[in-house]
């Protein structure tokens, strides 16, 4: 699933609105009466998401079979993304348990950061805290050192 906001969107309607493949950016900004820099910021995030190619003067949309999530704010982006990071920090941890429902911090912590996920340092220790407020686990300290536990 792929989140964007309205102004995209809106720019992703307009963009699918014209007949030719390859859009020049200048009848795009006339079109939507919007200023260059913020079109071009726009573009930017659109082309990092994966769903036009831009190069600066033109723009082309890609074919894209993922699901379009819109929200309100750039703010709602990043929840979302989180939300979705924190799913599948979740599935990790859970894979990681054992009978128990026990995982090392450091188990869990190298896997975050360098597994499939490739986390930051920040991010990671937000999803922790964050899945720890959740009551989907729980600190823990045993014997042998630091653990969380599934709950």
């Amino acid at each position: 699933m792929i989140t964007i906001t309205k102004a995209e969107e809106e720019i992703l309607n307009q963009i699918k609105s014209y007949p030719e493949e390859k859009i020049d950016v200048s009848l795009l900004k006339d079109d939507l009466g919007m200023y260059e820099h913020d079109l071009n910021d726009l573009l930017k995030s659109l082309k990092s998401k994966g769903l036009v190619f831009y190069n600066g003067s033109t723009v082309q949309l890609k074919d894209v079979d993922a699901t379009i999530n819109t929200v309100d704010s750039k703010e709602d982006v990043i929840n979302a993304e989180l939300n979705q990071k924190e799913k599948a920090s979740f599935e990790i941890i859970k894979s990681l348990a054992d009978e128990k429902g026990f995982v090392s911090r450091y188990e869990i912590e190298g896997n975050l950061l360098y597994g499939d996920l490739k986390l930051s340092d920040f991010r990671m220790y937000h999803i922790l805290l964050s899945l720890e407020n959740k009551g989907l686990i729980k600190a823990v300290y045993r014997k042998n050192g630091d653990y969380y536990k599934i709950l």
